[in-house]
C-alpha cells in the first residue's frame, strides 16, 4: 500500500480509490475505468494514474489531453503528494493520505480497468480466438476507415494508435465485441490495437534489446536471435490477414508494395531495421517477414575490440587504412555483420570529405555532416521506373565525391564501382557476399561479368588488383559470436593470378568444438602502404604487424550476439 488514495466525484456523492503500488488506473468516462468521470470534456480513457512502491504519477493518454495539476495544464505531473489537486475536463480530484478509519460513510471504488504492462504483454499472451480476434480488427478498422490509403497517409502513427485504441474501447463499450468472461480488458485492447495499426506481436520483441532478428514463418510461427542463438517464442498473429496488413502498413510509407504482382520486397522500419517480405505463391509456408536489427548505439571499432571481434593492433591498421584512402571490400557471410563494420569504418572518415552513400535499402548511418544517401528504387506497379545501384553509381560520380560507400555489390554495379576506386575516389567502401577472401576476389570477378560486357578475364583481375587494396573477411561461428578473421592486402598480380598477401588472421583453438576461441595475430607481413609511407620518412610504428598473437584466449561472457 501507498497510503494514498484518490477522491473524486460520483453520481451517488465522493468516491475514493486505494492506490496500490504496483499498479495502474485509467481515469475517463467509459464504463471500464477505474475512476469513472462523468464531465462532458473528459476522454473516455483521459488520463491513467502509476503507482509506484514509492510514488504516484498522473499522466495522459492522448497526444490533445491535458490535466490541471495545482493550477498547471500538464500532460505528465508526479510524484502526487497528500493535498495535490487534481482537475480533469472540470472535475476535481485529490490525493489524500488514506485514513487508518473512517466516520463518515464514503464510496469505494474497486479497480475495473488498468493500463497493460509491458512486461504482461511480454509473458502472458492474450487468450482470443482468432475467429474473435479477426472480428475485433475489422470493427476497429471500420471505425478508422483503414481500408482507404488516405487514412494511413494523413495521420501520424501516435495518432492512429490513439484513434484506434478510442475505437477498441468505444466497440466493448457499446458491446458490439462480447468477449470470454475473464479476460483482462486493458490487455486485449493493447494487443489488438498493435495487430490493427502497429507490428502487432512483433512489438515487444522489437523493444527486446537484446534482440537482434525477428523471422516470422507464417503467422503461426515467429523467430528470434537473441545472443546469436535462434529461440522460437509463443508470439503469433491472429490470422494471415493480419500478418499481410502488417506487411502493407510497413511497406506502404516507403513508397513500395507487397502483393502478387511484387510478391518480395525489401524495406526498413523508420529505426533503420532492415526489413524483407515474401508471400505466397513464391513462399509455400505462408507470408515470411525478416527483420534484422541493429543496434541502438553506433558501435565503433572500439566496441568491436571490446567483444574481441578484432584485436587493438588490427583496430589501429583500419583506422590507418581508412585515414590513408585505402579502399577497403568487406567480405562475409549473411549476418557476419558486415554493416556494423562498414558503419564502425566509416567513422574515422574525415568531416571535410563529401561522402556518397549508395544502399539498396538505407542502412548505413554515418556522423559526419557532409553526407549524400541514395537509395536504389524498384519497379513501380506498371513495371517501370526501377532505378539500380549500378546506375546510382554512375549517377555519383557525377556529384563530386571524395569517398563513395556502396552498401552491398550484388551485380553489376560491381565494374562501375571498380572504375570508380580506379579513377580517383580512393578510399571507398563496399561489401560484398564471400566466405573466404579468395572467394571474395572471384565473387567480384563475376559480378563485373553480370555488367554484361565481354571483357577479357585478365583485364577484369587487373581491374580488381588495381582498385581494391584491403579485404577485410567476417565470419559468423556456431556459437553465434562474429569476428574478423582475416585482414587481407591485394598485392597486385603475377602472370594470371591475383596475389593476396595476408596481415592479420583468426587463429582458432581446435580443442574448444563449437566454442569459438582463439586469438588473432599478426602474420609479420607489411602492407604496401605501411612500406611506402616509411620510405617516405613518416613515423610508422610496425609494432602490430609482429607475429605474436595480438588478442585474448578467453570468451566474454557477453559475446555471442553482442556484435
Amino acid at each position: 500500500m501507498t497510503g494514498l488514495q484518490l477522491s473524486y466525484p460520483t453520481r451517488q456523492g465522493l468516491g475514493t480509490l486505494s492506490l496500490e503500488a504496483g499498479e495502474r488506473y485509467i481515469i475517463g468516462r467509459g464504463r471500464h475505468c477505474a475512476v469513472r468521470l462523468d464531465g462532458s470534456s473528459v476522454a473516455r480513457r483521459h488520463a491513467e494514474l502509476i503507482v509506484t512502491h514509492d510514488a504516484v504519477w498522473i499522466r495522459t493518454l492522448g497526444s490533445r489531453l491535458f490535466v490541471v495539476f495545482n493550477g498547471a495544464s500538464v500532460r505528465e505531473a508526479g510524484p502526487l503528494n497528500n493535498g495535490d489537486d487534481i482537475l480533469i475536463g472540470g472535475e476535481k480530484l485529490a490525493v489524500l493520505s488514506e485514513p487508518e478509519t473512517s466516520s463518515s460513510p464514503i464510496i469505494t471504488s474497486k479497480p475495473v480497468a488498468r493500463a497493460p504492462q509491458p512486461e504482461a504483454l511480454e509473458t502472458t499472451p492474450v487468450a482470443l480466438s482468432p475467429e474473435l480476434a479477426r472480428r475485433f480488427q475489422e470493427a476497429i478498422s471500420q471505425r478508422l476507415d483503414l481500408y482507404h490509403r488516405e487514412a494511413l497517409q494523413n495521420m501520424s502513427a501516435t495518432e492512429l494508435r490513439e484513434k484506434a485504441e478510442a475505437s477498441a474501447w468505444a466497440i466493448l463499450e457499446n458491446g458490439e465485441i462480447t468477449l470470454p468472461a475473464g479476460t483482462d480488458q486493458g490487455s486485449l485492447v493493447a494487443v489488438v490495437t498493435a495487430e490493427a495499426v502497429g507490428l502487432g506481436p512483433l512489438e515487444h520483441l522489437m523493444a527486446d534489446p537484446h534482440v537482434t532478428e525477428i523471422m516470422v514463418n507464417g503467422h503461426e510461427c515467429i523467430y528470434v536471435e537473441r545472443h546469436g542463438q535462434l529461440q522460437r517464442t509463443d508470439a503469433r498473429f491472429s490470422s494471415e490477414t493480419s500478418l499481410r496488413s502488417t506487411l502493407e502498413r510497413i511497406v506502404s510509407p516507403l513508397g513500395r508494395r507487397i502483393d502478387e504482382g511484387a510478391p518480395f520486397v525489401d524495406a526498413r522500419l523508420p529505426d533503420g531495421s532492415r526489413v524483407n517480405a515474401i508471400i505466397p505463391p513464391l513462399s509455400l509456408t505462408g507470408p515470411s517477414l525478416t527483420i534484422r536489427r541493429f543496434p541502438d548505439q553506433h558501435l565503433t571499432l572500439e566496441d568491436l575490440v571490446g567483444f574481441e571481434a578484432l584485436s587493438p593492433a588490427m583496430a589501429d591498421f583500419l583506422t590507418n587504412c581508412i585515414e590513408h584512402r585505402q579502399n577497403i571490400l568487406v567480405a562475409g557471410g549473411t549476418g557476419t555483420g558486415k554493416t556494423t563494420v562498414l558503419n564502425a569504418l566509416s567513422r574515422h572518415i574525415s568531416d571535410q570529405e563529401r561522402i556518397i552513400t549508395i544502399e539498396d535499402s538505407a542502412e548505413l548511418r554515418l556522423q559526419q555532416t557532409h553526407v549524400v544517401s541514395l537509395e536504389a528504387r524498384p519497379a513501380n506497379i506498371e513495371g517501370s521506373g526501377a532505378i539500380s545501384i549500378r546506375e546510382l553509381v554512375r549517377n555519383a560520380l557525377r556529384m563530386r565525391p571524395d569517398r563513395i560507400l556502396v552498401g552491398e555489390c550484388r551485380g553489376g554495379e560491381a565494374l562501375d564501382m571498380l572504375q570508380a576506386m580506379n579513377t580517383g575516389h580512393d578510399g571507398s567502401l563496399t561489401t560484398a557476399h564471400a566466405n573466404t577472401p579468395r572467394d571474395a576476389v572471384a565473387r567480384l570477378e563475376v559480378m563485373t561479368l553480370m555488367a554484361g560486357f565481354e571483357l577479357p578475364l585478365r583485364a577484369i583481375r587487373e581491374q580488381i588488383s588495381a582498385a581494391v587494396d584491403i579485404i577485410v573477411q567476417l565470419t559468423r561461428f556456431a556459437d553465434g559470436s562474429r569476428r574478423i578473421t582475416a585482414i587481407t592486402e591485394v598485392d597486385g598480380m603475377e602472370a594470371d593470378r591475383i596475389l593476396l598477401n595476408e596481415l592479420f588472421v583468426f587463429q582458432r583453438n581446435a580443442s574448444h568444438g563449437s566454442r569459438a576461441q582463439g586469438q588473432h595475430r599478426a602474420t609479420g607481413q607489411i602492407p604496401q602502404f605501411i612500406q611506402a609511407l616509411q620510405a617516405e620518412g613518416q613515423p610508422v610504428d610496425l609494432s602490430g604487424f609482429q607475429t605474436h598473437p595480438t588478442g585474448h584466449s578467453h570468451q566474454p561472457e557477453l559475446q555471442a550476439g553482442a556484435f
